[in-house]
């Protein structure tokens, strides 16, 4: 008989957080700083997958465990940043000698929610990467985190003022801004691999119209086939191309479009169909749009 599936276990508040690993109650209930090195990690199973409700930001070394996003399980040995938003399900499997070092920073949603950081968080696409895409650190890039992060921790361990909250939420964003910086250096530097994956979406898009699904080609479709989240395709494809995914999806679309006015004598509703779309007369739109001139126009031009 199939073992019913664990649910999650939901962990609402950085007070919770802090019983979990028997630390000492958070200097302040909405934002917490904590030190790897002063925690035992929980070992009871029930924990093994857990839901955040608030921000999460890690900077880890030296960590021996493992961290499943999804059905696949990454090991990190490096050092490390990592970021979740809020009800993200988070599986770690800890190897009994665990010792680990670096910095946690939670936040929850109310602790900013009066400043510009509650909306600008939620544009970082890297808080909904998964675990496998987690920036890797140069040694210089990881003093720098770590230096925010004590930066944060002196502010979190001093007396709390009209000024803690403000001082706080000013380091965020500096260490985000950073986050920002060192992820684009890293799409920079695994050129290789980013061509690769330009390479295989050309194949499954080309696989996809010559198919002739039912339906237009989704990013968390692309996504899925390339095995990578979409929020990180999106920004590796800005990063070398200048385009997010659904862009590139529009322009494959359209080369085809071209291919089949050119090469056909099937009416502009055929070819709307045969590419996916529900409508002729958005295939008409999007075509115009993006070329200036209608379908049959453009088919006019080449006789």
């Amino acid at each position: 008989m199939k073992k019913p599936a664990q649910q999650p276990y939901i962990i609402n508040s950085v007070s919770e957080m802090h019983r979990i690993l028997a630390l000492p109650k958070p200097e302040h209930p909405l934002v917490s700083v904590i030190n790897f090195d002063e925690i035992q990690c929980f070992a009871d199973e029930s924990l093994s997958s857990v839901v955040y409700n608030f921000y999460s930001i890690c900077i880890k070394k030296d960590f021996k465990g493992k961290l499943k996003y999804g059905q696949n399980y990454y090991d990190f040995d490096e050092g490390v940043l990592t970021f979740f938003s809020p009800g993200q399900v988070i599986s770690t499997e800890l190897t009994e000698d665990l010792k680990l070092s670096g910095y946690w920073l939670i936040i929850h949603p109310d602790f900013i929610q009066n400043y510009p950081l509650a909306k600008t968080i939620k544009t970082y696409g890297y808080f909904s990467y998964a675990v496998n895409e987690a920036l890797f650190l140069s040694e210089k890039e990881e003093t720098m985190i770590a230096s925010i992060m004590k930066n944060i921790e002196q502010e979190y361990y001093s007396n709390i003022d009209h000024y803690s909250q403000d001082v706080i939420v000013s380091h965020v964003e500096l260490l985000l801004n950073y986050a920002n910086r060192f992820y684009n250096r890293q799409f920079i530097t695994r050129k290789t691999a980013s061509h690769d994956l330009l390479v295989k979406m050309e194949d499954i898009l080309n696989d996809y119209f010559d198919k002739q699904h039912a339906g237009l080609p989704t990013v968390q479709y692309i996504s899925g086939k390339l095995n990578v989240s979409p929020n990180y395709l999106s920004d590796l494809l800005r990063s070398i191309t200048g385009q997010s995914t659904q862009q590139h999806i529009q322009n494959k679309l359209i080369e085809k479009a071209k291919e089949i006015l050119t090469t056909t004598s099937l009416s502009v509703s055929e070819i709307a169909y045969q590419l996916g779309f529900e409508y002729p007369q958005s295939f008409s739109k999007l075509f115009k749009n993006k070329t200036h001139v209608s379908p049959l126009q453009f088919r006019q031009s080449f006789n």
